[in-house]
């Protein structure tokens, strides 16, 4: 009976040390960021900009409103195909945010959106070449977009 008795007080204190951390490994660490971060945040900010000139020039609205909502879509898709959404500190698309020149330079406004453009699709393609099968077409998709963009803005 005294071995009983034993026994189960030896069991009942190994099953809480279990549950404690001195068992616990630490597996739950974020995953690293995928390769596609950095073109959803430049997506994003490549239609902020775009919006940002609408804004000092409404008159361009017609000509640019189409290429902002479509890097909008850029942005979106590809934050679905990474399967989380923007970081709360995300870059918000403020003039300069994708490295190019500020687009509201009075002489031509549409150049530091050619020179964003110009920058966006050469990071497209290299994101589509180094890219798996499975996200290749939407990489070449946006590339292409982005070439069209720059016909759009002579």
């Amino acid at each position: 009976m005294l071995r009983a008795g034993a026994l189960v007080v030896v069991g009942g204190a190994a099953v809480p040390l279990t549950g404690c951390d001195l068992f616990d490994r630490d597996d739950d660490k974020p995953p690293p960021p995928d390769p596609l971060e950095p073109l959803a945040a430049e997506s994003a900010a490549l239609s902020a900009r775009h919006r940002a000139a609408i804004a000092a020039d409404p008159g361009l609205a017609d000509r640019l409103s189409p290429i902002a909502d479509a890097h909008q879509a850029h942005a979106d898709e590809l934050r679905r195909v990474i399967g989380r959404p923007a970081p709360s500190g995300a870059p918000s698309g403020t003039p300069g945010a994708s490295g190019a020149a500020d687009p509201a330079d009075p002489a031509d406004p549409l150049a530091g959106l050619r020179e964003a453009e110009r920058a966006g699709r050469d990071n497209a393609a290299k994101a589509c070449a180094a890219a798996p099968a499975e996200r290749a077409a939407l990489l070449g998709s946006i590339a292409a977009a982005r070439a069209t963009h720059l016909e759009a803005l002579k």
